[in-house]
């Protein structure tokens, strides 16, 4: 309201003055020279000052409450996206997500400082018709009937921009996802010599981007054309039919005109960006509204859950170690993702303490289990930062030194720089494959979980330190009563195994092996029994 005041009153002061100006001019030199030309400058001086410290304040107030709705978003679209039904969360590349979380959002920022335009554009035109009505109900209705006129014309190129509006999300997406797919490759491009068929390839995509923008831009030609054109009919048409009045009401009515149409200027800048927001708003409801439903509260678990295979039909005990093994691609990490709700498989059936996966609350499964993936993913950060990850309040330096002994990487830890605190760049690329193996399995060894769920956990080490990590883990299993399903290849981690499910196109051979009773893990060894 600060801002339409402002406006106001300095187009009525400054059109009062032009007009006494010009004529105390005409009056001739003694008219001139006794006209008080100050406290109208100084009147308009205050009225500039009172409009840029409304607009100021305006900004200041829409940004900030836009900002404010953008901090609540971000954190909720990240939980969403990580929430997400496990099919549409596996499927959102690295690229798309960082288009959404920043692109996306940062359009709809425009969208809600924009929300109070409509109120603007109202107080404008009531701000208008006060200047219009003294000379004459005749230019207040034309100005009226040209407002509407160009708010019609500005739907009507809204809805033919926007679809290019859309594009240009789009374009930014696949130009994102692209260029993050290419750069998480470098080092393989490199090695093949297709460094240039990359940048071909970024090209091609910043090329689709460049022409819908430019496209974009010229529709917002037309909106500027548009707005320009009806605030100049207004003005020539309120002063033509102000023509009967004096002089100084008929420049008030073409004042008044103008800057009526003028107010829908905001209002067509929104038109314009209207495909653009309707993209971006789209993107982001396909994840925020595909969350799973919610599970019903009163399902418990024992402090140790055992675990049924219904099919493959098998009873894993708590405090067991079973071996899960099977040609690649039998679905051996799909049995560890779906305990951790990674993953939905209609294939295998497995009941938690008696209770199918679906049917457990979430974080109260994934509680139960301690996963150590064989493609784990490291933080940009320290290899504090990456263990704490499975940490607790509680968690001391000497249980992150201990995790690490038992991983066999505690002594390649001292040697670094800063020890824990040393950075371990994008994905842990100062470390070797091996070292990042192992301090994954350091990490899924700090969470005190009743299962440890271990996929290919001393794949790409050498016999020598593969030996001293299974004999570890032996005397970790042994010390801590956790249960384990090992996935492996590899007989050195097998050899731990009391069982071993072999999973095969018919199904699954259950084995039980001799040796590794009782007296070796305690009274934690395992059973696994068919179900009938």
């Amino acid at each position: 309201m600060a801002v339409a005041a402002g406006s106001v009153a300095l187009l009525g002061v400054s059109g009062w003055f032009i007009t006494a100006c010009a004529l105390a001019g005409l009056a001739g030199p003694i008219a001139a020279g006794a006209f008080n030309y100050v406290l109208p400058a100084a009147i308009i001086r205050l009225c500039a000052i009172l409009r840029t410290g409304g607009r100021y304040a305006e900004r200041v107030i829409g940004h900030d409450a836009a900002l404010g709705a953008l901090a609540r978003l971000r954190p909720k679209l990240f939980a969403a996206i990580l929430a997400a039904p496990v099919e549409r969360a596996l499927s959102l590349s690295v690229g798309d997500a960082s288009s959404r979380m920043v692109q996306d959002v940062d359009v709809l920022e425009a969208r809600f400082v924009r929300l109070p335009v409509p109120w603007g554009l109202a107080a404008g035109v009531l701000a208008g018709l006060a200047m219009l009505v003294p000379a004459g109900i005749a230019p207040a209705a034309a100005t009226l009937g040209i407002l509407v006129m160009t708010l019609g014309l500005g739907w009507v190129l809204a809805w033919l921009s926007a679809e290019v509006g859309r594009d240009v999300q789009r374009s930014i997406a696949r130009l994102k996802d692209r260029y993050a797919a290419l750069v998480s490759s470098a080092s393989e491009l490199r090695a093949y010599g297709l460094e240039d068929w990359a940048a071909q390839e970024i090209a091609r995509e910043s090329e689709a981007l460049l022409r819908a923008q430019k496209q974009l831009t010229a529709w917002g030609g037309w909106f500027a054309l548009l707005q320009a054109m009806g605030a100049g009919i207004a003005a020539m048409l309120a002063m033509a039919l102000s023509a009967h009045q004096s002089l100084p009401l008929a420049a008030m009515a073409a004042l008044g005109a103008a800057m009526t149409v003028d107010c829908a200027g905001p209002f067509l800048r929104g038109l314009e960006a209207r495909g653009s927001w309707d993209e971006a708003a789209r993107r982001l409801d396909r994840v925020l509204d595909n969350l799973p439903s919610p599970i019903p509260a009163a399902v418990s678990l024992s402090d140790r859950p055992d675990i049924r295979l219904l099919r493959p039909g098998a009873r894993l005990v708590p405090g067991s170690v079973t071996g899960l093994t099977g040609r690649s691609g039998i679905g051996k990490t799909t049995i560890l993702e779906q305990l951790v709700g990674l993953r939905a498989d209609e294939a295998v059936t497995i009941l938690l303490d008696g209770l199918p996966l679906p049917a457990i609350d979430l974080a109260r499964l994934r509680a139960t289990f301690s996963f150590a993936p064989q493609d784990a993913a490291m933080l940009s950060g320290t290899v504090r930062d990456n263990l704490l990850l499975a940490a607790t309040p509680a968690t001391s330096d000497d249980d992150l030194w201990q995790v690490l002994e038992d991983a066999v990487l505690a002594e390649t830890v001292r040697g670094l720089p800063q020890g824990l605190d040393t950075w371990i760049g994008e994905n842990g690329a100062v470390l070797s494959g091996g070292e990042r193996r192992r301090l994954n399995l350091a990490r899924a060894y700090l969470r005190a979980a009743p299962w440890l769920l271990l996929d290919e956990p001393t794949a790409g080490l050498d016999a020598v330190t593969e030996q001293r990590v299974v004999e570890r883990l032996r005397a970790r299993l042994a010390g801590s009563g956790q249960g384990a399903i090992i996935v492996s290849h590899r007989p050195a981690p097998l050899a731990l195994c009391t069982s071993l499910i072999t999973l095969t196109e018919s199904g699954a051979e259950i084995l039980g092996l001799p040796g590794w009773g009782p007296s070796r893990l305690g009274d934690h060894s395992l059973h696994i029994v068919p179900i009938v």
